[in-house]
């Protein structure tokens, strides 16, 4: 078995407090590696593939919702 997938399958067997501290070791590294971030404070970080994530969601959601006003005023 490979690593990712042995981290993957333990996670949901961790406590909360256990979670959040794995969370704060990974910011920390991304700290130290230097990624870009967008946002970065006390409660978290936001990167670029987040922003992209996200801006992606919101457009297809702007398309569907445009695509059904269209259809309702043919």
């Amino acid at each position: 078995m490979n690593t990712i997938q042995e981290i993957a399958e333990i996670l949901p067997l961790l406590s909360t407090d256990e979670l959040q501290q794995i969370e704060q070791v990974i910011h920390d590294l991304y700290r130290n590696r230097e990624v870009n971030f967008i946002y970065d404070d006390d409660y978290g970080i936001w990167t670029e593939q987040d922003q992209n994530f996200t801006a992606a969601i919101s457009f297809r959601l702007l398309d569907e919702e445009e695509g059904l006003e269209e259809n309702g005023n043919s």
